[in-house]
């Protein structure tokens, strides 16, 4: 009996020693596929870009890692970086440096990236980050005293409030407006009309306020014109409500002397709400677009909406 046990033992202990190695060896092969993984998520962000601040973001894991999630949102700030930084290096030559307020900031990615990839190394410069969650307000502030961002502030303002704030100065240079809901994307564009903007960067979200008048109206327009069928079903409202809101944005600024672009900011894949209005200041009111604004107004019923949110328009 001593002497099978002993055969048994003898003959197991090899299995166990090969068990012990194969483990190791599976255990140096994952952690170089994990190492090789990271090294090509980390490849993925801009050169000069600080790991320290995405993972204070968490955009990183602690491990410095990109979830799904994170990688779509970084995707969307740097596209956007990509349209800003253009428009930045035009106004870069001042001693002063540019200033870009930065409208309904939540947790600031935006505001962040720009500051850690061109305010930065620029050296001069400084971002104002308006959000009316005074949490974000807060924790935003913390971050940037702990990475000594020092040409940050935050704002617990609204849009619309903003606008007479004294802790901003009077003239603007660069307005963005990333996924502001409903009319304040309208609030930022007066606030970057009022600030004599250079520049403007929107991505307008949750148009609901024409929509509302569109609803309101919807009878009396179906017996006037056939264009109300656009909108006689309560999803059509919806879509021809953020539609048409654009529109009419593109048209107030052409008609303040900025020149528009639209354009995607992401694939649909990543966002539905992904229109990007890129308008410039060159100073050329064109009285074109405010008669062509008023005449869409009288077509949809909306005249009403002029004084709101179409005011300083050229006389009819």
């Amino acid at each position: 009996m001593k002497k099978d046990q002993a055969m048994v033992n003898s003959a197991a202990a090899p299995q166990v020693q090969g068990g012990k190695a194969g483990g190791k060896k599976n255990t140096n092969g994952r952690a170089a596929s994990n190492a090789a993984a990271q090294a090509s998520e980390l490849s993925e962000l801009r050169p000069g870009q600080s790991v320290e601040l995405l993972k204070e973001l968490h955009i990183l894991t602690r491990e410095g890692r990109l979830n799904q999630d994170s990688r779509r949102k970084l995707k969307q700030v740097y596209h956007l970086f990509n349209f800003i930084e253009p428009l930045l290096g035009e106004l870069s030559s001042s001693d002063q440096g540019p200033t870009l307020a930065d409208h309904g900031a939540g947790k600031s990615y935006l505001g962040f990236i720009l500051y850690d990839l061109y305010f930065k190394p620029l050296g001069r410069g400084h971002i104002y980050g308006v959000e009316t969650r005074a949490e974000l307000v807060e924790k935003s502030r913390v971050l940037a005293h702990k990475l000594d961002f020092e040409r940050m502030s935050f704002l617990n303002l609204s849009v619309a409030e903003s606008t007479d704030a004294n802790e901003l100065p009077p003239q603007i240079d660069v307005v963005t407006a990333l996924h502001a809901c409903d009319t304040a994307t309208d609030d930022a564009i007066a606030f970057g009309l009022q600030k004599k903007a250079r520049a403007m960067v929107l991505v307008p979200c949750c148009q609901a306020e024409m929509a509302a008048c569109l609803r309101q109206g919807k009878a009396l327009q179906l017996t006037r014109t056939p264009l109300a069928e656009l909108w006689r079903h309560p999803l059509h409202t919806r879509e021809v409500g953020s539609q048409v809101t654009n529109v009419l944005r593109c048209l107030y600024l052409e008609a303040n002397g900025y020149q528009v672009t639209v354009t995607e900011l992401v694939g649909w894949e990543h966002s539905m709400k992904n229109e990007l209005i890129i308008a410039r200041y060159i100073g050329q009111k064109k009285r074109s677009a405010a008669e062509r604004l008023r005449a869409l107004l009288g077509e949809f019923g909306l005249q009403s909406l002029e004084d709101l949110r179409y005011p300083g328009l050229p006389a009819a």
